[in-house]
């Protein structure tokens, strides 16, 4: 049986930190070890980070997060319904940035993609982003 969590936060630095937490207490059902709930808790803030400064770029909106568990795997979504990214296989590249203004490393998929099992990302310009996370625990 699948186990579901649905999360709306508003698009403001401060919640960061409050989904990476949400995220992680709900993954705690399946006992993580601490690396596991670290790799989790460092995937969502780049996710959600992501949302906040390059998709609502500084506006307001929500962003969306959904976490199921199915046995030992957990499956992370988050949305955004931003300004989207235009070319998503060089936004994946390590160091690249829309902002490089503002001191970002360019390294929020790489990381991503280093602590999850998988990650995909789909956006629409002027529709938003959607990226997908996913994580076995106990392997």
């Amino acid at each position: 049986m699948k186990k579901r969590m649905y999360l709306e936060i508003d698009s403001i630095s401060e919640n960061e930190n409050f989904a990476r937490v949400t995220v992680a207490a709900f993954v705690s059902r399946l006992n993580p070890t601490l690396e596991e709930i670290a790799d989790i808790k460092t995937a969502v803030s780049e996710a959600v980070t992501n949302a906040i400064v390059h998709g609502y770029d500084g506006k307001e909106g929500i962003v969306y997060i959904t976490c199921e568990i199915e046995e030992n795997e957990v499956h992370i979504t988050i949305e955004d319904k931003g300004i989207g990214i235009e070319n998503v296989d060089k936004a994946r590249e390590p160091l690249y940035t829309t902002k490089p203004d503002d001191e970002r490393s360019g390294m929020g998929f790489v990381f991503m993609e280093v602590f999850m099992d998988s990650l995909t990302v789909e956006s629409k310009i002027s529709e938003g982003t959607i990226i997908r996370m996913s994580k076995k625990i106990g392997e």
